[in-house]
């Protein structure tokens, strides 16, 4: 089973749909990372949980 990694974002009511979908657009394509949950809240408020696989290296015995 794989394992992941977690980073929560809060994006505030005043950032517009455009300027969200580029900041988790950067994060996707630069940084690795995939959306695993976004919840809106009543207010306008985001709150996006995304997610990475963590890859671990085998050690390597001669």
């Amino acid at each position: 089973m794989p394992e992941y990694e977690f980073c929560d974002v809060y994006v505030p009511r005043g950032v517009s749909r455009g300027a969200t979908t580029r900041l988790l657009t950067d994060h996707a394509e630069y940084r690795h990372w995939e959306l695993d949950r976004l919840r809106l809240y009543p207010d306008g408020s985001r709150r996006v949980r995304l997610r990475r696989r963590i890859i671990r290296q085998l050690r390597a015995t001669w």
